[in-house]
Protein backbone atom coordinates (compact mmCIF):
# COMPACT_ATOMS: atom_id res chain seq x y z
CA UNK A 1 0.00 0.00 0.00
CA UNK A 2 1.35 3.49 -0.96
CA UNK A 3 0.96 6.02 1.96
CA UNK A 4 2.01 9.17 0.09
CA UNK A 5 -0.79 11.94 0.27
CA UNK A 6 -2.00 12.69 -3.67
CA UNK A 7 -3.36 15.83 -5.36
CA UNK A 8 -6.47 14.25 -5.64
CA UNK A 9 -9.18 13.34 -3.47
CA UNK A 10 -12.55 11.55 -4.66
CA UNK A 11 -15.37 14.44 -5.27
CA UNK A 12 -17.39 15.47 -2.53
CA UNK A 13 -20.55 16.11 -4.32
CA UNK A 14 -23.81 14.43 -3.98
CA UNK A 15 -23.42 12.06 -6.80
CA UNK A 16 -20.27 10.24 -8.62
CA UNK A 17 -17.94 12.07 -10.58
CA UNK A 18 -16.02 10.32 -13.97
CA UNK A 19 -12.40 10.70 -13.34
CA UNK A 20 -9.75 9.82 -15.89
CA UNK A 21 -7.23 7.33 -15.14
CA UNK A 22 -3.89 7.62 -16.37
CA UNK A 23 -3.44 11.33 -14.38
CA UNK A 24 -2.85 10.93 -10.64
CA UNK A 25 -3.90 6.91 -10.69
CA UNK A 26 -4.53 3.72 -13.13
CA UNK A 27 -7.03 1.11 -11.87
CA UNK A 28 -7.60 -2.20 -12.32
CA UNK A 29 -10.91 -3.75 -13.00
CA UNK A 30 -12.30 -7.30 -11.39
CA UNK A 31 -15.30 -9.15 -11.45
CA UNK A 32 -16.46 -9.13 -8.28
CA UNK A 33 -16.91 -13.01 -7.81
CA UNK A 34 -12.75 -12.55 -8.36
CA UNK A 35 -12.50 -9.58 -5.98
CA UNK A 36 -14.19 -11.03 -3.18
CA UNK A 37 -11.49 -13.63 -3.21
CA UNK A 38 -8.57 -11.07 -3.99
CA UNK A 39 -9.68 -8.71 -0.94
CA UNK A 40 -9.57 -12.05 1.27
CA UNK A 41 -6.10 -12.57 -0.13
CA UNK A 42 -4.79 -8.85 0.57
CA UNK A 43 -6.60 -8.28 4.12
CA UNK A 44 -5.60 -4.89 5.46
CA UNK A 45 -2.88 -4.54 2.89
CA UNK A 46 -5.24 -3.35 0.37
CA UNK A 47 -5.72 0.17 -0.66
CA UNK A 48 -9.31 1.91 -1.23
CA UNK A 49 -11.53 -0.11 -3.91
CA UNK A 50 -14.53 1.04 -5.45
CA UNK A 51 -17.52 -1.36 -5.90
CA UNK A 52 -20.01 -1.34 -8.85
CA UNK A 53 -22.80 -3.05 -7.90
CA UNK A 54 -24.96 -1.90 -11.44
CA UNK A 55 -21.91 -3.63 -13.38
CA UNK A 56 -20.98 -6.22 -10.82
CA UNK A 57 -17.21 -4.68 -10.82
CA UNK A 58 -14.81 -3.84 -8.37
CA UNK A 59 -11.89 -1.34 -8.98
CA UNK A 60 -8.61 -0.57 -7.01
CA UNK A 61 -6.52 2.46 -7.31
CA UNK A 62 -2.91 1.93 -8.78
CA UNK A 63 0.05 3.94 -9.08
CA UNK A 64 0.63 5.32 -13.53
CA UNK A 65 2.05 3.09 -15.38
CA UNK A 66 2.60 0.51 -13.10
CA UNK A 67 0.69 -2.47 -14.62
CA UNK A 68 0.65 -2.07 -18.28
CA UNK A 69 2.21 -5.22 -18.70
CA UNK A 70 -0.64 -7.59 -16.94
CA UNK A 71 -1.93 -10.41 -18.57
CA UNK A 72 -4.83 -11.80 -15.60
CA UNK A 73 -7.68 -13.57 -17.29
CA UNK A 74 -11.23 -11.62 -15.98
CA UNK A 75 -8.42 -8.99 -15.12
CA UNK A 76 -8.43 -4.92 -16.63
CA UNK A 77 -5.94 -2.46 -16.21
CA UNK A 78 -7.01 0.96 -17.44
CA UNK A 79 -4.86 3.29 -18.11
CA UNK A 80 -4.64 6.36 -20.22
CA UNK A 81 -3.61 5.41 -23.79
CA UNK A 82 -1.97 7.60 -26.63
CA UNK A 83 -4.83 7.69 -28.79
CA UNK A 84 -7.93 7.56 -26.18
CA UNK A 85 -8.88 8.43 -22.48
CA UNK A 86 -10.49 5.87 -19.97
CA UNK A 87 -12.94 7.42 -17.49
CA UNK A 88 -14.04 5.51 -14.07
CA UNK A 89 -16.73 6.74 -11.89
CA UNK A 90 -15.78 7.74 -8.44
CA UNK A 91 -17.76 8.06 -5.38
CA UNK A 92 -17.99 10.90 -2.81
CA UNK A 93 -15.35 9.69 0.05
CA UNK A 94 -18.71 9.21 2.05
CA UNK A 95 -20.32 6.57 -0.01
CA UNK A 96 -19.39 3.79 1.68
CA UNK A 97 -22.90 2.13 1.90
CA UNK A 98 -26.39 2.46 0.68
CA UNK A 99 -25.21 2.82 -2.98
CA UNK A 100 -25.02 0.52 -6.01
CA UNK A 101 -21.71 2.44 -6.60
CA UNK A 102 -19.63 2.84 -3.14
CA UNK A 103 -15.89 2.78 -1.19
CA UNK A 104 -15.97 -1.22 -0.30
CA UNK A 105 -12.47 0.00 0.99
CA UNK A 106 -12.86 3.28 2.30
CA UNK A 107 -10.70 6.02 0.90
CA UNK A 108 -8.10 7.74 3.23
CA UNK A 109 -5.24 9.22 2.23
CA UNK A 110 -2.85 7.35 3.52
CA UNK A 111 -4.55 4.11 2.13
CA UNK A 112 -5.78 4.85 -1.49
CA UNK A 113 -3.23 3.36 -3.48
CA UNK A 114 -3.14 -0.45 -3.47
CA UNK A 115 0.64 -1.83 -4.42
CA UNK A 116 0.92 -3.14 -7.77
CA UNK A 117 3.04 -6.37 -7.11
CA UNK A 118 1.15 -7.19 -4.21
CA UNK A 119 -2.43 -7.01 -6.44
CA UNK A 120 -0.88 -8.65 -9.15
CA UNK A 121 -0.26 -12.00 -7.03
CA UNK A 122 -3.51 -11.61 -4.94
CA UNK A 123 -5.38 -11.39 -8.43
CA UNK A 124 -3.44 -13.79 -10.25
CA UNK A 125 -4.35 -16.62 -7.83
CA UNK A 126 -7.87 -15.23 -6.85
CA UNK A 127 -8.51 -15.20 -10.72
CA UNK A 128 -6.77 -19.06 -10.65
CA UNK A 129 -9.11 -19.95 -7.77
CA UNK A 130 -12.61 -18.46 -9.38
CA UNK A 131 -11.63 -20.48 -12.70
CA UNK A 132 -11.44 -23.66 -10.79
CA UNK A 133 -14.27 -23.33 -8.82
CA UNK A 134 -16.03 -22.61 -12.00
CA UNK A 135 -15.14 -25.98 -13.52
CA UNK A 136 -15.93 -28.33 -10.62
CA UNK A 137 -19.67 -26.66 -10.63
CA UNK A 138 -19.10 -27.40 -14.75
CA UNK A 139 -18.95 -31.19 -13.80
Amino acid sequence: MTSRTLPWEPPNKQDIEALPVGKWWDAISAPTAVADHALELLGGRSGAVIQDDTYGKTYWLIGVDTARSWCIRQVRVLTELADEGTLIGVPPASWVTGHSTYWRVPFRLDRCLTDTPLLHDALAQAAAMRRALDRGRAR
